[in-house]
């Protein structure tokens, strides 16, 4: 289904289920909406009727999803069907919203409003070393033994645990009192430096609604209508969010959910929260299960597989098959393979022979990453381009890297950290720089910022190649004054320094990784410029720069290889499901849980969103043995109805 420009047209162009849902006004409201159901477009058309119906009006509507990709879609959407419409949607992620209220009212909790996100594991370890070394850290008590109490804290913010208190709700876990001492050190080093990391975003933006409820009073007044994209995937802490910010007062919350399609359990997502919300917001019910993607054998087999499946929603109904079949020929086909090397080629050899001319609109999928990497290396033998989809949290190349860093060194112009990068990277560029110790002493002795004296320090070693950048630095740094339009100024320059410069300095290996950074940040600070509007800032964009993956849009014309995990959302012509055998899907850990288990029933959801990607044809392969072990294929292909 297109997206049709009109928002008239929009609203005849839906079915009657869509149409009731789209203009839904007062009162809170879940739906159910399958894959390929149409849901962006009933949420879009909805924020959209709600503003051009209220013309006289300046209330807001919260719109809340789960990527940037997905909120980037909606707002362009929204504003094609009613153009400058920024003032009055705020349309983002959990993350990107709690970064909103606490650059507004962190402050209640010691935050300064230009606190740094730190987005890598990297910078999560380092924060905890740090935290252990303190004087706050020594006093506690901790070693480095301590460390392994990072991923524990970051599943305690999701759930909401606080320090204090923490070591009594495990009295019979001897490290209790270490894991309160390392939280409560953690958490002290991150206010030490002004900063947060994701899962400390939402969990404070928590904290400003439970602590000062005037806050969550004015959020309600301000938008009076909220919508909340795939909440069957919010964990405890997200959904916090929702349930602060209501008060027990709020009702006009429009919930779209499929609780066939949770994937993220491991992350704190639960079908019965999806209960939860229809109980606290007093929430009518309404399904749509009419799927407009997937041709209808496809469908079939989808439905055949999550009928098995017993935790979802009572009388939830089975899809719908709306599309014709293309021709007389199946659309889901099965290989079989003797060894996981035969399957990887194969595969490839069935893309190559079939796809030739539809490249990009092939995907294969897997369970595990490790299952595409042979897959990926038989395309690029056969000349097929293709390319495995991953986050990347940090730019790669020397050049990226020290452009990112220094525009955190002038949102934070006397972090050490940040200085310790924006010195080492420039060395690695041109092997002649400013040694951190000197920048320091220069920033003491003249009273300057760690920015201003690597400038100065800079410009008296630079060489003609560097003296780019540093003129490049040393101007961003004056023109901070124009505050609101120093990120597009940003922007431009870089995308100026980039043709003039970067392609001259170094190796081959870093210039490689240029090319991609090159073009992921062509296409990211067009994204960030675009989602901020009128409220951008050197601090809102570094804020999006950060939360937002760095790697570069996938060759146009190349096979996409991704984890399921990572597929979802997206939709191809044609689909490839490997590994299709019992340890891999469903995985090893579900298998040792039981068949009955909620992580067995999320394998199976696994597969549902796998499966419901495809738009024509569906290819589904499993090996006799892998890594030299014998295989049985995989339960779900018996469940879907397919005969192996």
């Amino acid at each position: 289904m297109t997206q049709p420009l009109n928002l008239d047209d929009a609203l005849a162009s839906l079915t009657d289920i869509q149409r009731r849902a789209a203009e839904w006004t007062d009162g809170s409201v879940l739906v159910l909406a399958g894959p390929g159901s149409g849901k962006t477009r009933v949420l879009t058309t909805r924020i959209a009727k709600l503003i051009r119906d209220t013309p006289e009006e300046t209330f807001r509507v919260l719109a809340l999803t789960f990527t940037n990709r997905a909120a980037d879609e909606m707002r362009e959407r929204v504003e094609a069907l009613i153009p400058a419409t920024s003032e009055r949607v705020y349309l983002g992620t959990f993350h990107s919203f709690s970064a909103e209220i606490l650059r507004q009212h962190g402050q209640h909790l010691g935050l300064k409003t230009d606190f740094r996100i730190y987005s890598t594991e990297a910078d999560r370890s380092e924060i905890a070393r740090t935290a252990i070394s303190s004087d706050y850290g020594v006093q506690l008590g901790l070693t480095e033994r301590d460390l392994r109490f990072l991923s524990p804290l970051q599943n305690a913010k999701s759930k909401l645990i606080k320090a204090d208190g923490l070591a009594e709700r495990y009295p019979d876990w001897n490290a209790g009192p270490a894991f309160e001492a390392f939280y409560k050190a953690y958490d002290a080093r991150l206010l030490d430096l002004n900063a947060m990391d994701f899962d400390t975003l939402v969990f404070k933006a928590n904290e400003v609604f439970q602590q000062f409820p005037a806050i969550a009073r004015h959020v309600r007044t301000v938008h009076r209508y909220w919508c909340v994209d795939e909440c069957q995937d919010t964990n405890f802490a997200q959904y916090g969010i929702l349930h602060e910010m209501a008060g027990g007062e709020f009702n006009n919350a429009f919930a779209v959910a499929d609780d066939d399609q949770i994937i993220y359990q491991w992350n704190g997502a639960d079908y019965k929260r999806l209960d939860q919300f229809r109980s606290e917001f007093d929430a009518s019910l309404l399904q749509i299960p009419t799927n407009f993607r997937c041709p209808p054998e496809v469908v079939e087999c989808a439905n055949n597989l999550i009928a098995n499946n017993l935790l979802r929603s009572k009388d939830k109904k089975s899809l719908i098959a709306t599309k014709s079949k293309d021709d007389d020929r199946s659309a889901i086909e099965l290989l079989k393979f003797s060894t996981a090397d035969e399957e990887a080629s194969g595969i490839a050899e069935h893309i190559s022979r079939n796809r030739i001319d539809e490249f990009s609109e092939v995907v294969v999928l897997a369970r595990f990453r490790k299952q595409l990497e042979p897959i990926s290396e038989m395309l690029t033998c056969l000349d097929v381009p293709n390319v495995i989809i991953v986050r990347q949290d940090e730019f790669q190349s020397a050049q990226f890297n020290w452009q990112h860093n220094l525009l955190r060194l002038m949102a934070h112009k006397n972090d050490e950290r940040i200085l310790a990068t924006v010195c080492g990277e420039f060395e690695r560029m041109f092997g002649n720089a400013p040694t951190i110790s000197n920048v320091q002493e220069l920033a003491e002795t003249e009273r300057l910022d760690f920015l201003s004296a690597w400038i100065k320090l800079a410009s008296e070693t630079a060489t003609d190649e560097a003296n780019t950048l540093v003129g490049l630095a040393e101007g961003l740094n004056q023109g901070q004054i124009d505050h609101l339009k120093f990120a597009q100024k940003v922007v431009d320059a870089f995308r100026s320094t980039v043709a003039e410069g970067f392609d001259t300095v170094g190796d081959a290996d870093n210039n490689n990784a240029l090319t991609d950074d090159i073009s992921a940040w062509n296409s990211l600070s067009g994204e960030v410029v675009r989602s901020l509007g009128a409220t951008l800032n050197i601090d809102a964009f570094l804020q999006e720069l950060d939360l937002r993956s760095k790697e570069p849009p996938a060759d146009p014309n190349s096979v996409r290889l991704m984890t399921i995990h990572a597929s979802k959302g997206n939709e191809f012509d044609h689909v490839y499901l490997v590994g299709m055998v019992e340890d891999q899907l469903p995985s090893f850990q579900s298998l040792k849980k039981g068949d009955q288990s909620p992580q067995f029933e999320e394998e199976r959801r696994n597969c549902f969103v796998a499966l419901t990607r495809t738009q024509r044809t569906l290819t589904l392969s499993y090996a006799d043995k892998y890594r030299g072990w014998s295989k049985r294929p995989s339960r779900f292909l018996t469940e879907m109805g397919l005969e192996v």
